[in-house]
């Protein structure tokens, strides 16, 4: 959608300034713009569906007017369940509003997407369809889910341990038709004004890295390393120290949180990536049949952990956190 706009725009800027007889707008098309991503720890699931724009005007203008880009409803919109070749289970979406999307090139922060309460099967095939009803054009696409994996260190037994001096591990075994692993560690705390009495919980999430597994077929061993130093030094960065503020960690202290892509979810960021080369004309990839977009899978499994003594120690008193105030 991103690139249809941006060639849209790109047109409208080089031949806004000179007279031509070239017809710059091609015939109109209904191009489905389809995005949805299903994880089975939801029992809620959304797809965003659009339809791309170019017309006479300022792009940008265009875009702001929810009517450029989005269908009313004028859509039929269904998820298929497939186990064993058969169909077990068949969900017609209904539309709901949003409103808390950011402001940007894209009219904010009402939106319209469509959504259906399910609890997903990680041995099924889920099938999408959209259907055009005025037009009778269906576009369609097909994912299955990222299974469940194992967690192997930390285990549940363990406390966090950010005082070593040593790299401290983190090792899990890939999921089934999981490619792309993020682990991030997330510091969970108490913020309270001392003069006003109000407290907030807050969160700080620690990115230690994304990694790829050689297949989706399960069960490869998969590590990563960090140092405790460093995830001091990121929580003295990111929170600061502010006068008449006085902070206690919360329960869970810290969440280990595994985020698993599918395949297809991988190789749509993988393009998608900010281009640092020479050259930055990207490949398209799109997985929707009769439409661009993305139908695919995620998986978020949490290691809830309190934090070791020497490590809630290092915390209050170290020398990258003492100013924060941690009691």
């Amino acid at each position: 959608m991103k690139k249809i706009f941006f060639l849209a725009f790109i047109f409208l800027t080089l031949f806004s300034t000179c007279k031509t007889d070239f017809e710059i707008n091609a015939k109109w098309q209904d191009i489905m713009v389809v995005y949805g991503l299903l994880n089975q720890n939801d029992t809620l699931h959304y797809i965003k569906i659009n339809k791309a724009f170019l017309g006479e005007g300022n792009a940008l203008t265009m875009a702001q007017d929810p009517d450029s880009s989005s269908y009313g409803n004028n859509l039929e919109v269904w998820v298929e369940e497939w186990k064993n070749s058969s169909q077990d289970n068949v969900w017609y979406l209904d539309t709901t509003t949003i409103y808390n999307k950011e402001s940007g090139t894209f009219y904010a922060p009402k939106q319209v997407i469509y959504k259906f309460k399910a609890t997903l099967d990680e041995n099924a095939e889920y099938r999408l369809y959209v259907k055009n009803k005025l037009t009778g054009k269906i576009a369609s696409s097909t994912t299955t889910l990222v299974h469940s994996f194992t967690i192997t260190k930390p285990t549940s037994m363990q406390t966090a341990n950010f005082h070593a001096t040593n790299p401290i591990d983190v090792m899990w075994n890939s999921a089934y038709n999981g490619k792309r692993y993020q682990v991030i560690i997330r510091f969970n705390y108490w913020e309270k004004n001392i003069l006003t009495g109000d407290s907030i919980q807050k969160y700080v999430d620690w990115d230690i890295g994304s990694y790829n597994s050689e297949s989706i077929d399960g069960g490869e061993q998969m590590s990563t390393s960090y140092y405790g130093n460093s995830f001091f030094q990121y929580l003295k960065n990111k929170i600061g120290s502010a006068p008449n503020i006085v902070r206690h960690v919360a329960v869970p202290n810290v969440d280990f949180i595994f985020s698993v892509a599918a395949n297809e979810f991988s190789t749509y960021m993988d393009v998608n990536a900010p281009t640092t080369g020479v050259l930055q004309e990207k490949p398209e990839y799109t997985n929707i049949g009769n439409g661009i977009g993305l139908f695919s899978s995620r998986y978020t499994k949490d290691r809830p952990l309190a934090m070791h003594p020497t490590s809630l120690d290092s915390l209050i008193n170290g020398v990258y956190t003492k100013n924060l105030n941690f009691q």
